[in-house]
């Protein structure tokens, strides 16, 4: 069975692979401002769960719909932190990065992982449908100058919410209620259940193991 995964993340693409599973990597091409944009016009004003769906949505078609991706489960993940009632991807720039720590450190915010998931098999439902998984997230209470420290380390400008759990943001996460997996980037238990709504399991998945001579 193919798995493709709609989404750039390495995060994201290790989380599948020691799980056991090994997706195909195709990267969307969509405008996230714009998607947002075009999502805002149509529904109206959207939670920042809703955005990290529209978004996993938005890049799970774009990549559903080109040739390469037929006959395959397509896979499209967004993130966004939820802090103080809004949603933030990735910053701007280091400033944005800096400014945006110094507002959460000490305090909690909520990330949200989209998951959207197309049934693309020749043989398959052709089942198009998503969810949203929500992990809280507590953050240390750092100073000035470990803040300027991390993001002069480049990595807060590549990820949802300016921080990674399992990578150089790691110690200034004190701890989380929920998913783990969510704040990398992508839900094995979502994952699963969206799966098992078409009568997949996950072991359907992996790869099937080899025979040693």
């Amino acid at each position: 069975m193919r798995f493709v995964l709609a989404s750039a993340s390495p995060a994201r693409l290790a989380t599948l692979r020691s799980a056991g599973v090994q997706p195909e990597v195709l990267v969307s091409g969509v405008d996230e401002p714009a998607a947002t944009a075009e999502a805002e016009k149509r529904y109206g004003a959207l939670e920042p769960a809703g955005v990290a769906l529209i978004l996993a949505r938005a890049k799970c078609e774009d990549v559903a719909g080109r040739d390469e991706a037929g006959d395959a489960l397509v896979l499209g993940c967004d993130s966004v932190l939820e802090f103080e009632g809004a949603a933030h991807g990735k910053p701007s720039d280091s400033s944005d990065a800096i400014a945006r720590w110094q507002r959460m450190r000490g305090k909690s915010g909520i990330l949200h992982s989209g998951h959207w998931l197309i049934d693309n098999r020749d043989d398959g439902t052709g089942a198009t449908f998503g969810v949203t998984a929500s992990t809280v997230v507590h953050f240390a209470d750092i100073d000035d100058e470990e803040i300027e420290a991390y993001v002069a380390t480049g990595e807060p400008l590549y990820v949802a919410g300016a921080f990674t759990v399992d990578g150089l943001g790691g110690p200034f996460v004190t701890s989380i209620e929920g998913d783990y997996h969510n704040v990398v980037g992508v839900s094995l238990p979502a994952l699963r259940e969206l799966l098992q709504e078409i009568g997949i399991s996950w072991h359907e998945l992996r790869p099937a193991p080899t025979e040693s001579v």
